[in-house]
């Protein structure tokens, strides 16, 4: 997510009917969320010392400690150790949080440089990831394989292969993932949207479209040297080997494909997540892709996603999807709030949705409430809520290592048919390219890692 723009991770429910009708949601369906509220409160016990759940974070930036904020002040919960491979943020880290440490019972949080120390440690229960995309998965796998839980920031990989892997790593270990994809959780208009898609209030489905935003162009930026409290090389990672030179490394690691997947994987894991979810395709996909965009840079040193672009996909049960920077080609756009979200177009209209909003062609679609047998999706308000509750109960979270795996390989397909020009032919049951241009479309489903590192499920 670009944590720049639109609204925050946190606080997106007002905890009364008034508050969420007055954010746009209807009448009945703000009941819905309050009573469910109520419910989750009334089976909170009493938490006794001996109860807690202890956590560390992997990745200190700003979103590893937004992620720590959603855990940190629960009473079953308890944060022992941080790490990070730049000493800054780690210290930050560590500042920010030892007061409510101690608070939980923490004489000192312990720090690492290292992430597999801090995932051998025995008494950890669940490990955040919040690394940059590229270190997302070894992370996560290791934890897995030395017992721990895992919340993985989305997006949850850099390349299907990785997601593949994560899965498979999930299954056999039988460890929970949660994937940082809140809206299923937070903001409550999303699974509105997709409920009322799912049970035909837009009649038949004619168009999905998500609108993401477009990637920034810059440079050649000029080379730097690395700081002193930053280990570059381990930062790199798996990645190939590059001079630092700033704008490639922290926030901005997003514009560039070594490491990310631009918007495509930053927003678009969001937005194509809401429509996966609409669509009934969280263990599946689209069966064709093909793209269009304006060339990156080639120079060296330069953002390189294609700043402005469009995607275009197919589903088996003939729905298509666009995925596009263009915000502009939604009809009335000018009147949306947010220049990211999903639009939905069917026979008897449409429904825009956003973190800002939720509006229809006819407010009627909205206001009537489903019928009493009609398709209900899962409830979650509270994204990290939900995944403790699941580390409890054993049960799948949300958002579980399936869902952030099928809702990011959206992203990655069309990244490769953009970044190769190709159409595609993609069945979601194997997980690969069929069809004209399959074999060169299939070797862009892995990447190799740098030595020493190797990607092992």
């Amino acid at each position: 997510m670009n944590h720049r723009q639109g609204m925050s991770r946190r606080g997106f429910l007002a905890r009364s009917v008034g508050a969420l009708a007055a954010a746009g949601l209807p009448l009945w369906y703000a009941k819905e969320i309050v009573a469910f509220d109520e419910e989750q409160a009334a089976r909170v016990r009493r938490v006794g010392p001996n109860d807690k759940i202890r956590f560390g974070l992997v990745g200190c930036g700003g979103m590893g400690r937004a992620n720590v904020g959603r855990f940190i002040g629960r009473p079953d919960c308890q944060l022992v150790a941080l790490c990070d491979v730049d000493a800054r943020h780690l210290e930050a880290a560590a500042n920010q949080f030892k007061e409510q440490a101690a608070k939980s019972g923490v004489e000192k949080l312990a720090t690492y440089r290292d992430y597999r120390e801090l995932v051998d440690r025995k008494d950890l229960d669940f490990v955040i990831v919040a690394t940059p995309d590229h270190w997302h998965t070894l992370p996560s796998i290791a934890a897995m394989k030395a017992g721990k839980d895992v919340y993985c920031e989305k997006p949850l990989t850099l390349f299907i292969d990785e997601g593949k892997a994560m899965v498979k790593v999930s299954k056999a270990t039988g460890r929970i993932l949660q994937t940082g994809s809140q809206q299923r959780s937070e903001g409550q208009q999303w699974r509105l949207a997709c409920e009322l898609v799912r049970n035909g209030r837009l009649g038949k489905l004619k168009q999905v479209t998500t609108f993401i935003g477009g990637n920034p162009t810059g440079g050649p930026f000029p080379i730097k040297p690395v700081p002193p409290e930053l280990d570059w090389d381990f930062w790199l990672g798996p990645t190939p080997k590059m001079e630092y030179c700033e704008k490639n490394c922290h926030y901005d690691f997003r514009w560039w494909y070594q490491f990310s997947g631009g918007k495509q994987t930053d927003w678009g894991a969001h937005m194509n997540d809401i429509a996966q979810w609409a669509l009934g395709m969280d263990d599946s996909g689209p069966v064709a892709v093909w793209a269009e965009g304006t060339p990156p840079s080639t120079q060296p040193y330069s953002f390189n996603c294609h700043p402005s672009f469009k995607l275009y996909y197919q589903y088996a049960n003939g729905v298509p999807m666009t995925c596009t920077s263009d915000r502009a080609s939604a009809p009335g756009h000018e009147k949306f709030k947010a220049a990211e979200g999903v639009r939905f177009d069917g026979e008897n209209g449409w429904i825009f949705v956003s973190r800002a909003e939720i509006v229809a062609s006819d407010e009627k679609l909205l206001k009537e409430p489903l019928p009493a047998d009609a398709v209900r999706l899962e409830v979650s308000t509270s994204h990290g809520g939900n995944f403790i509750d699941c580390i409890k109960s054993r049960k799948q979270p949300i958002c579980n290592v399936v869902v952030g795996h099928r809702s990011v390989s959206v992203c990655h397909i069309g990244n490769i048919a953009l970044r190769t020009g190709l159409k595609l032919q993609w069945n979601p049951a194997e997980e690969k390219f069929v069809g004209p241009n399959a074999e060169m479309a299939n070797a862009w489903l892995s990447r190799p890692y740098r030595t020493p590192w190797k990607l092992e499920a």
